[in-house]
């Protein structure tokens, strides 16, 4: 009963309501804007609502998160331009339906198959990640180390092409989030003698920095982009449709939460994956795929709002994030006095199942959103490039100085979103430098952690890993991971 009522708070709360719908209804459109991402969005957001109660900032992004990845949709279907990755596999077959003038009725398909692969997502959360807390509550210092390193690495290794980019960017993300006063011998570390360094750099600063503002600098090459105008009509889903697509659904909505559970993936991955599996297991479509197929929609919008759910599994159990949005929650947790790891549905059981909640009633309210609102929605999407990219920077500026009223962090976040953009435009990227950012403390408190336990004997420290099953499967995995980068091992893997 207390599960329920921890359930439903949102529910029954006026703010908490509205907050949740009031995110919703504009991650829909800040993911359909081509140029604005919901990880941009969760961060600057952050900045803003880190005085909030815990719950009513919870709410807020949770909304967008939700709104965000189903709206990248909407702009693949109407212009041919997903306004999030989650929905390049979107347009393939979404925008062919609307040159044939059926827009409204493949919104209305993908938003009821969004919200009923979220549901899945949603119910994979609430019956997996108690039972892997369980397991997880076994974990030791040597085994947060491990995951931590993990963590990074998978980001890097499925975020880009190059692994060794994607290492290069954590090890950056790792040295950032070293910069202040050592915790346990307040010793100044990369300081470089500067006060204003003493306290660290505050991870959202950075977030901000090298999301938000390094997406606004490489917008300014598109300022020319033109946007196309087109007439879309009212919305009605086909109900003979959804019944005949439901288990293609089912099956893309099981594809999207296991690749979003896993660390480092998210919705881009786990829509691609399920639109290659539609193809090749739907026998006979009514039209070709890439032509205006109907399969070729169900899968993709299913698997990455499923993936939502997908990516919470390991940011509550594990402290590790499914994607670079959950690395923003994760940070939302600390900045509250909250760590997410297996220890936290044991000890704030009532914050996971207000999560579990919270992102229902953000599903219902993406499916009243969804269907409504299309002829001012294609208005707002032909918002002009000069217009979106001083909005972004102003509200990079403004959220990174609302954390501690310091105008230092204004000049780190422009900082930040230099150095992201120059880091974008050689094909590195910049989600695993804020994963680095939040797990590096973590990886070197308790390393060293780990040290002490072994008296400072590095080889006792080693045979303490090998010598216990979690951490050596930990171990394992980490070397596996690494050689499955060795390009020889890579062609034969092809082969």
């Amino acid at each position: 009963m207390e599960a329920l009522s921890f359930f439903a708070t949102s529910w029954f709360d006026p703010s908490l309501l509205f907050l949740t719908a009031l995110g919703t209804f504009a991650g829909i459109y800040v993911g359909a804007i081509p140029g604005l991402s919901v990880t941009m969005a969760a961060s600057i957001l952050i900045s803003f609502t880190f005085k909030w109660d815990i719950n009513e900032a919870l709410a807020l992004i949770a909304g967008v998160y939700v709104g965000g990845v189903y709206g990248g949709g909407r702009t693949a279907i109407l212009l041919n331009i997903p306004g999030a990755p989650s929905a390049i596999a979107t347009a393939l077959d979404g925008y062919p339906l609307a040159k044939k003038g059926l827009a409204g009725e493949a919104i209305g398909l993908t938003t009821v198959m969004s919200v009923l692969g979220g549901f899945v997502g949603i119910l994979a959360l609430a019956v997996a990640a108690p039972l892997i807390a369980d397991f997880a509550i076994k974990f030791t210092s040597r085994e947060y180390m491990l995951l931590g390193i993990i963590g990074i690495l998978l980001v890097g290794t499925l975020s880009g092409e190059s692994f060794a980019k994607g290492a290069f960017s954590g090890a950056l993300g790792v040295m950032i989030g070293m910069i202040g006063l050592d915790p346990m011998t307040a010793e100044a570390r990369f300081t470089f003698g500067s006060i204003n360094l003493m306290g660290g750099v505050p991870f959202v600063v950075a977030m901000i920095g090298f999301f938000g503002v390094s997406e606004a600098l490489v917008q300014l090459e598109h300022l020319d982009t033109p946007r196309i105008k087109q007439k879309v009509s009212r919305v009605v889903p086909s109900w003979s449709d959804i019944r005949r697509y439901f288990r293609l659904m089912l099956k893309s909505s099981g594809i999207g939460t296991v690749i979003g559970a896993l660390p480092g993936t998210g919705g881009d991955i786990a829509a691609l994956l399920a639109y290659d599996h539609a193809k090749r297991t739907t026998k006979s479509p009514e039209v070709p795929f890439g032509e205006g197929a109907k399969e070729g929609l169900v899968a993709p919008e299913a698997a990455n709002n499923a993936a939502i759910g997908g990516a919470f599994v390991p940011m509550l159990t594990l402290g590790i994030p499914g994607d670079a949005v959950t690395a923003i929650i994760i940070g939302a947790l600390y900045i509250h006095g909250l760590r997410p790891g297996p220890l936290l549905l044991s000890e704030s059981p009532h914050l996971f199942w207000f999560m579990v909640g919270n992102l229902t009633l953000a599903n219902l309210f993406l499916l009243v959103f969804g269907l409504s609102g299309i002829r001012f929605f294609a208005k707002v999407v032909e918002c002009p490039q000069a217009i979106l990219v001083p909005l972004i920077v102003v509200l990079s500026a403004i959220g990174a100085y609302a954390i501690q009223n310091n105008p230092a962090h204004i000049t780190w976040a422009l900082g930040f979103g230099v150095v992201g953009y120059l880091l974008r435009r050689y094909g590195f990227q910049v989600g695993p430098i804020i994963l680095g950012v939040i797990l590096g403390p973590m990886i070197d408190s308790n390393y060293r952690r780990a040290m002490i336990g072994a008296r400072s004997d590095v080889g006792q420290f080693f045979l303490d890993i090998v010598s216990h099953p979690i951490s050596f499967v930990l171990l394992c995995a980490l070397a596996l991971m690494l050689v499955s980068q060795i390009p020889l091992v890579k062609r034969l893997w092809k082969r």
